[in-house]
């Protein structure tokens, strides 16, 4: 099957979905459509207990797409790009310290709760996993995910204020994720390369590729995004200008990686840059309209496709019972240590930052995770240990997306005492 064929089946049945969602289930957009993939598939399964072997031929399907390179080399530049786009820079620097406290020691944090909890989960069941790749799952599974969280939360009702916030957090700390994930499968890959190996990084090397993914992403995202302002000030063409902005979310995301540099911290940086600063100094009214339908119209197709392969992807699961008893125990871990990860930070930085009496718990239950977590899992070196994480990581992200994405407006507006407040977000 080409890649055309197989990018036209993907947008054939998530607009399918979209449509029997929109017209019959009406949950939230990204939700439904993930709901229904989940039970087309589930139903192809049963129909292959009855002889009719329809699933081989979407199974098939789901081997052809790589999942993990189709959106963390693909999908997840133009998906950040779109995301930071529309958030406002005011309203980010007003609450920079708690962003960026979240993103970065929050991240760790979790990483080593979920670490230390995964290690005993799996060795109770059982479960032979190397206590690196204990780890490697906890820094795979922490960041909350910017694809989920800005689909989920534009219908959730969530107060704005709140919005900017979880925005803000999921944007950056997906970045800070991706750059230790790719630092933690150094240690546990090194230079032999066999499951679970010995820690073959320097301290030294580690440093360094922290220093250059983290920081070089970001100053190449501030130079890209400099550059095509620079561009869409000398025209007013909003044809020229959409396409200026494309080229950041596909040639500057490819450039990064060959850079080795973070493109998802690039991505955010350069959106942010267009969306602020652009908007207002290099972008005509009938240009801004333009170019927020298209990234919108962009947004809203690539997280239909990203939310069906979701659904698709439990065909391809090991449903051993044991490994699912592992997923299930995760969700309470998972769920704990984004308590610990936001409620420390928030009582370092209290002093200094105004924060509503629910804000940690709050902030806990919209801590979603998405398809950049799956991606990760699948993206690990193939054999049982990677296996096990991705039903793992799946059972945690479903129940996310599904009970907290579902839940998230409810509670928040429960918790703050109203639909939106000035103190909601703080």
């Amino acid at each position: 099957m080409t890649t055309f064929d197989l990018a036209s089946a993907l947008v054939t049945l998530a607009a399918l979905l979209a449509w029997a969602n929109h017209r019959y289930v009406r949950l939230p957009p990204t939700i439904g459509v993930m709901v229904l993939s989940m039970l087309f598939s589930l139903a192809l399964v049963g129909m292959g207990g009855l002889g009719f072997h329809a699933s081989e031929v979407v199974e098939g399907l789901m081997l052809d797409v790589d999942f993990s390179q189709a959106l963390l080399n693909g999908m997840l530049g133009a998906l950040l790009f779109a995301g930071a786009l529309h958030l406002n820079l005011n309203e980010l620097r007003e609450k920079k310290l708690e962003i960026s406290v979240l993103a970065t020691v929050g991240v760790l944090l979790s990483t080593a709760v979920v670490g230390v909890g995964a290690m005993v989960v799996f060795r109770a069941l059982g479960l032979d996993v190397p206590t690196v790749y204990c780890f490697l799952f906890g820094a795979l599974i922490s960041p909350t995910d910017p694809i989920a969280v800005g689909a989920i939360l534009k219908t959730a009702g969530v107060p704005q204020s709140l919005q900017v916030k979880i925005s803000g957090e999921s944007l950056f700390n997906d970045g800070v994720g991706v750059v230790l994930f790719i630092l933690i499968l150094e240690v546990a890959t090194g230079s032999s390369g066999h499951d679970g190996g010995s820690a073959g990084a320097s301290l030294e090397t580690v440093l360094r590729l922290l220093a250059v993914e983290v920081g070089g992403g970001l100053l190449f995202g501030l130079a890209v995004g400099w550059i095509i302002y620079r561009l869409l000030r000398s025209v007013d063409n909003y044809q020229v200008e959409v396409l200026l902005t494309l080229a950041i979310a596909t040639g500057g995301y490819s450039l990064a990686h060959a850079l080795h540099v973070s493109g998802p911290l690039a991505m955010v940086v350069a959106g942010l840059l267009i969306g602020n600063h652009g908007r207002l100094f290099a972008m005509s009214p009938v240009v801004v309209e333009h170019m927020y339908g298209f990234w919108e119209l962009v947004d809203e197709l690539l997280n239909a496709v990203l939310f069906v392969l979701i659904g698709l992807e439990v065909l391809v699961l090991d449903l051993d019972a044991r490994i699912a008893l592992a997923g299930l125990a995760a969700i309470p871990l998972v769920l704990l240590a984004r308590f610990a990860s936001v409620g420390l930070p928030v009582s370092l930085i209290r002093p200094f930052v105004r924060f509503s009496p629910h804000a940690v718990k709050i902030l806990t239950w919209s801590g979603l995770r998405g398809g950049i977590s799956v991606a990760l899992a699948l993206s690990l070196p193939a054999g049982h240990v990677r296996d096990i994480l991705v039903t793992v990581t799946y059972v945690v992200v479903v129940f996310s997306i599904l009970v907290q994405g579902l839940s998230v407006g409810p509670v928040a507006r429960r918790l703050s005492g109203r639909a939106a407040g000035p103190d909601a977000a703080r």
